[in-house]
């Protein structure tokens, strides 16, 4: 199991200052590789998308098969589980996380491309506008601590608060990096010197999303309607029924790119004006399509149109 790296950039050279970056950008690409059998697999995903499922999977089974009492006690472990105390520093935790990271990537496989890879100083953090959320922001894993292509040694993915809810779903993301999406935790994270990966749209784009239009990594489906739409708002989740190979909650494999711009230089100011915010929010907006038109052509998606609602 390994990792390729493409780019003008190797590893262990030095990283352009800004000057150097802005002058010569040095564009790198990484692919994900990995030599995981088909049990390997399916257990990864488990463990990293199939928690939701084999919960409700469990929950069922208990109530068919068991006794009312036994079925109780299954859920009241389950239940039990969400308050369990997380170490997020677990050798087994980080090994198994780390293991994720390496057979998600290369599953698909995954394809990292930086434009300018000298243009991020591993001393400061930044903030990475990932979009759009998809069922899961599976991409994400490209950028991950764990995965090392990124030259940032502390980095954080922020999502859902329903994820830190969700028994051992909650263990084996926070020891993949991520952090619930709140105020404070992002402010947290940020003075910590933590680069925070965001998904600026949230979780309500899973409701915008068409069918066979966006992606085709999994056939999915998802209930409408208001009363679906408000429960979902209020659990902070989209309950989504999907499926894989053979109706399994294994995706099937189709390349998945992440592109990662230049950073936008922003000044430092803790009372911005409406104005002074909606300037930065243009700002970004005008590179998302910049780059998603620039690289749809270099990865032959021509036909593709980026829609911002």
């Amino acid at each position: 199991m390994y990792m390729e790296e493409r780019g003008a950039n190797e590893q262990q050279q030095r990283l352009p200052t800004a000057n150097e970056a802005a002058r010569h950008p040095a564009p790198a690409e990484f692919t994900g590789t990995c030599t995981g059998n088909l049990l390997q697999t399916a257990l990864v995903m488990l463990a990293w998308l199939g928690v939701p499922h084999a919960i409700v999977v469990i929950v069922f089974a208990s109530f068919i098969f068991l006794s009312f009492i036994n079925a109780m006690m299954v859920i009241g472990l389950l239940f039990l589980l969400i308050f369990i105390p997380i170490d997020q520093n677990s050798k087994w935790g980080i090994r198994i996380a780390r293991c994720i990271c390496m057979q998600a990537s290369g599953y698909f496989p995954m394809h990292l491309y930086v434009e300018d890879i000298g243009a991020f100083d591993p001393n400061r953090a930044y903030i990475f506008g990932y979009e759009p959320h998809s069922i899961w922001p599976v991409g994400m894993v490209m950028l991950c601590a764990l995965t090392g292509f990124m030259p940032l040694p502390k980095i954080k993915g922020l999502c859902s608060s329903a994820v830190f809810n969700t028994t051992v779903m909650r263990h084996i993301w926070t020891w993949l990096g991520m952090s619930a999406a709140t105020k404070q935790n992002f402010k947290s994270l940020l003075s910590s010197g933590h680069s925070c990966i965001i998904v600026p749209g949230g979780t309500q784009e899973t409701f915008y999303m068409e069918h066979d239009c966006e992606s085709n990594v999994y056939k999915w489906w998802k209930p409408s309607g208001k009363l679906y739409l408000k429960f979902s708002r209020a659990i902070k989740f989209t309950p989504t029924l999907f499926w894989g190979y053979m109706g399994s909650f294994i995706p099937f494999q189709h390349p998945i790119h992440v592109v990662v711009g230049r950073p936008i230089e922003v000044e430092k100011n803790t009372q911005p004006t409406a104005q002074e915010l909606e300037a930065l929010h243009s700002r970004f907006i005008e590179a998302l399509q910049q780059l998603f038109e620039k690289h749809k052509m270099r990865l032959g998606y021509t036909h593709l149109n980026l829609k911002i609602l």
